[in-house]
């Protein structure tokens, strides 16, 4: 099995004085992916933690697949919920800033055009999962990196819940693979691959798992219909 690359804070440098930016960038042209053992400080993700069992389980929603007209509930797909951010919270607030400031390294040494980023918690209840899937279909998104970060506290290897991410090669999200690899939920960890590259799901949890999804998009207006939209 494949081995990830790994960095660590964006405003930490290497032993060698190398930018982590620089790094993350190599990775996702080289392989399309990078996982990041700790890239967000401890202070932001101890904020995002409490702010996550803050929330009533109730203003979580049941998450569905698709965007906008094309939106459906699927629970043999995705059994999650969701409740989307935004900057009112101070630890969700660094946690953005630090993703701008990947957003704008990203564009610099890649040129993608990444426009803007958008991101929920994801909440995964004892036996719930997300089937194989891409983010993003090729010419039919504008999502174009996804991330994930993982917030479950003292996870066992016993709790499941990996993310298991498939070569690119397979013909369609569907069908059956061996993973490329797999992603351990690991409070602190982070994931970051290329949305229309790599179907990836969620295994079966067995304990209460925790998760900040998101995605850099690119701007997909076109006259007058205005993306993202207000």
């Amino acid at each position: 099995m494949h081995n990830p690359t790994a960095v660590s804070l964006l405003n930490r440098q290497g032993p060698h004085g190398d930018d982590p930016l620089d790094r993350i960038a190599h990775a996702l042209r080289k392989d399309g992916y990078i996982v990041l053992p700790a890239p967000v400080s401890p202070a932001t993700l101890g904020g995002m933690l409490r702010h996550f069992r803050s929330i009533d389980r109730d203003q979580f929603k049941r998450a569905g697949i698709g965007r906008e007209e094309d939106h459906q509930l699927n629970r043999f797909v995705r059994s999650d919920r969701i409740f989307w951010l935004d900057d009112a919270n101070p630890a969700v607030s660094s946690y953005l800033n630090w993703m701008e400031t990947l957003r704008q390294g990203l564009n610099r040494r890649l040129f993608l055009g990444l426009f803007d980023y958008e991101c929920h918690y994801a909440y995964y209840e004892r036996g719930t999962f997300y089937k194989k899937h891409l983010d993003a279909f090729k010419g039919g998104t504008n999502r174009v990196v996804s991330t994930v970060l993982y917030l479950t506290p003292n996870w066992q290897p016993r709790d499941g819940g990996e993310l298991a991410v498939y070569p690119p090669e397979s013909p369609d999200a569907a069908t059956a693979a061996d993973p490329l690899f797999k992603v351990a939920p690991r409070f602190g960890q982070m994931v970051i691959f290329l949305s229309e590259e790599f179907p990836h799901e969620v295994l079966t949890v067995n304990r209460p798992r925790y998760s900040v999804t998101g995605w850099f998009r690119v701007n997909g207006s076109l006259g007058d219909n205005i993306d993202p939209p207000a």
